[in-house]
């Protein structure tokens, strides 16, 4: 279970530079009870001109922080702000400044892409139609079929040219390359990197697929069971933590506060473990994100 061991070890860990300026997005305190699941004093900060990466398994918590902060789930406590205002005194022009792509498409499956562009004009204030087709060119979408005709992975694409075409500051983003194969994922990380040109955009992304989030992000947000567990800077998070393969002795011989978590193997021993609190001339290997959040779910506690 996660609880006082995450807590003691590193729940709550905030950069210094995520609380520095004004933030495209701020967290604090949020809490949502459903049955059988809640959300426990979500706190985090999306840095203006950052893009973070928001990981935990399934059920963790991630669509329905990412709905509160959209305004499509009322929590029951906290505060959430966007450009440095709460998301309820949010005016048109405000939420026309927030792009979002949610897990579940919420296209009208009756509309080809013309009516959806007809559509758009109407809802946002600085809608382009030619960003729009330009690009639904690029991801080969045909613009005279209709929505339910499409698989989920143009679907995907679709809510995606919508939310990078009405002139958004804050992209919102659940699961945008779910049902993508590897070329078109690779194809909305470049699309991603050119949007994040501008030192006034920013992202919140949550994905399954950590290699994605490891290629794009500057920090990294993980939450699970409904709690944060951490909340750092994706390049500071990989030099601190390693894995170790090692014997039971070996593990047993470190220092207990350099064992975040261990499992066990057909051929002995591997941890991660804290790279400063290691004995010096120890070999570990640098821990990827997916270890990382794997060894917190999964592996045991000493």
């Amino acid at each position: 279970m996660i609880g006082s061991e995450y807590s003691a070890c590193e729940a709550h860990v905030y950069p210094a530079s995520a609380a520095e300026g004004e933030s495209a997005v701020a967290v604090r305190g949020l809490q949502k009870k459903f049955r059988g699941f809640s959300l426990e004093d979500v706190t985090f900060s999306v840095p203006r001109g950052s893009v973070v990466g928001f990981i935990g398994e399934n059920g963790a918590g991630k669509s329905t922080t990412i709905k509160s902060i959209l305004g499509l789930v009322r929590p029951d406590a906290g505060t959430l702000s966007v450009f440095g205002k709460e998301t309820a005194s949010l005016s048109k022009a405000d939420r026309n400044r927030v792009g979002a792509v949610l897990g579940e498409t919420c296209l009208p499956e009756n509309l080809n892409l013309k009516d959806i562009d007809a559509v758009m004009r109407r809802i946002f204030l600085h809608w382009s139609s030619s960003a729009f087709f330009g690009y639904a060119d690029k991801f080969s979408l045909p613009r005279d079929k209709k929505v339910r005709e499409f698989s989920r992975g143009m679907r995907q694409k679709v809510s995606l040219a919508v939310a990078l075409s009405h002139g958004a500051e804050l992209l919102i983003l659940d699961e945008p390359t779910a049902g993508l194969d590897p070329v078109a994922r690779d194809e909305i990380l470049d699309i991603l990197y050119d949007f994040m040109q501008s030192e006034e955009h920013s992202i919140l992304i949550s994905s399954h697929i950590v290699s994605d989030l490891e290629k794009l992000c500057d920090y990294i947000l993980f939450i699970h069971e409904g709690r944060i567990v951490f909340f750092e800077e994706k390049d500071a998070l990989r030099e601190k933590y390693a894995v170790l393969h090692c014997t039971f002795d070996q593990l047993a011989g470190l220092d207990p506060s350099a064992v975040v978590a261990f499992s066990r193997g057909e051929y002995g021993m591997s941890a991660l473990v804290r790279r400063d609190l290691l004995p010096a001339g120890m070999a570990a290997e640098r821990a990827g994100i997916e270890d990382i959040m794997l060894y917190f779910v999964r592996g045991e506690r000493i």
